[in-house]
């Protein structure tokens, strides 16, 4: 008896369509959570880098908008960037604040430097900076370099698996005179 009435159970199981969509649900879940913390993931470390920029940008902005600065002032403006950067840590972020002057011959040199954990590519007092871009820096004048640095690394780990490192260089100009000036 239970050989007669198997086929008939089987033949009807293929012809039933109660279960599909969960199936088809158990197939594309784990494509969609992969989709959505890869794309969480991604636009978290896009918000680091835009706020790594905001805070070399802000940083620079700040010492250029004054005639000179001291070491009290370079703090407040350091601690202003750790502010910016937030919620994200700070521990991995890198600032410094550099004044440069070329002399007649366009040579570029480092008046003075604001370091807070400086990156590694930041240039010391006396240093002579190569890399400054054609046209940012003309002879007998002076620019404010600001650099940052930042290591992200992603909680989530799907789509970044080791930690991300960004760089940032901007150059202003100083407003109030000529030349930022370092007092100490």
């Amino acid at each position: 008896m239970l050989t007669a009435r198997q086929p008939r159970r089987h033949a009807g199981f293929w012809r039933d369509r109660r279960g599909v969509s969960a199936v088809e649900f158990a197939l594309i879940v784990p494509v969609m959570l992969l989709l959505y913390c890869g794309l969480a993931e991604l636009t978290q470390a896009l918000m680091a880098q835009r706020r790594l920029n905001q805070v070399t940008s802000a940083i620079g902005d700040l010492v250029a908008q004054t005639g000179q600065v001291d070491t009290n002032r370079l703090n407040d403006v350091f601690l202003i960037g750790q502010m910016i950067m937030a919620p994200f840590p700070t521990a991995t972020l890198r600032l410094c604040v550099v004044s440069v002057t070329a002399d007649a011959n366009g040579k570029a040199t480092v008046d003075w430097a604001g370091l807070d954990n400086a990156p590694t590519n930041c240039p010391k007092q006396g240093d002579v900076v190569t890399d400054i871009p054609v046209g940012v820096l003309a002879a007998s004048q002076s620019v404010i370099m600001s650099r940052g640095s930042y290591v992200y690394d992603s909680p989530i780990k799907f789509i970044l698996p080791t930690a991300t490192a960004m760089k940032r260089t901007f150059y202003l100009r100083p407003r109030k005179a000529g030349t930022v000036v370092k007092v100490n």
